[in-house]
């Protein structure tokens, strides 16, 4: 039977990844490599912390999407203290590669299209969580997917509008900072994070859903003009062949075409 020293190894704190409440290590347990959230140490002792660790636990638990971190278990690490057990995520967060100048197109890609699943996906399960920030926007070491590390402390029967205009507003926030700091030149995504932090909430979009087809939008445009355009070469080739300009057959093959059925009848042999 091991015991925690060989169950736990290679513990490292990871200060960039903190949270308001908790500190994150990385480690390996059994040989793998797994994520620590513990809460920080002046905090331990403290009863309604304790019951915000276990709370936190108890509803991201059975969470299952593939850009949010997934919880394994909640135990005790020699050293640490009680810790939310997590899979591996290790990699750079969105902070540090706008501070570093490494956001790429394929990042601002995810944040189209994964972050807004994510967040759509949690508004979906009712979760009440910290607000978005480059800091929980994680992409993974070896392939670069996105990954948000603090996605809920609380479900709720329903979400409040307040919650769904905070979310949206902070995805705003979060993508006009990428622009900015990028010089990405993106009229829609530009347009999308201007409305997301309309200062009227009324204003902004209502859900999650109505926010990923806004940032459709370029690529629905492009479709829809494809079909224009086929649909009118479609009706100027129909009007160019019935028009004068449109081409004749050969000299006598009119008159070979047109030729009555009766003519042809007529030169066949009789029958019997």
């Amino acid at each position: 039977m091991k015991n925690d020293q060989d169950r736990w190894t290679e513990i490292e704190h990871l200060p960039e990844w903190d949270e308001e409440f908790y500190d994150v290590y990385t480690a390996k347990k059994f040989g793998k490599w797994v994520m620590l959230k513990t809460l920080k140490p002046d905090l331990r002792d403290k009863p309604e912390m304790q019951a915000m660790i276990e709370q936190e636990f108890d509803v991201r638990y059975n969470l299952a999407h593939p850009n949010i971190v997934m919880i394994n278990d909640f135990e005790d690490v020699p050293g640490v203290g009680r810790c939310i057990i997590t899979d591996d995520v290790y990699g750079d967060s969105l902070a540090k590669l706008l501070r570093e100048g490494k956001v790429t197109a394929a990042h601002i890609d995810k944040l189209r299209h994964q972050l807004v699943s994510a967040l759509e996906y949690i508004q979906d399960n009712h979760l009440a969580h910290h607000p978005l920030r480059p800091e929980n926007i994680i992409f993974t070491e070896n392939i670069g997917n996105l990954k948000l590390i603090d996605v809920g402390f609380e479900q709720r029967k329903n979400l409040t509008p307040h919650d769904t205009s905070e979310d949206i507003y902070n995805y705003g926030m979060v993508i006009k900072q990428v622009l900015d700091h990028t010089g990405t030149d993106d009229p829609t995504l530009r347009r999308v994070a201007d409305r997301c932090l309309d200062r009227d909430p009324k204003k902004r979009f209502s859900d999650m859903q109505q926010l990923h087809l806004a940032l459709e939008n370029r690529r629905s445009q492009r479709l829809y003009i494809s079909v224009i355009v086929f649909l009118l070469l479609m009706v100027a080739i129909v009007l160019w062949l019935s028009s004068s300009w449109s081409p004749r057959p050969p000299e006598g093959l009119d008159s070979r075409l047109s030729t009555p059925v009766e003519q042809t009848s007529s030169a066949l042999p009789p029958t019997r």
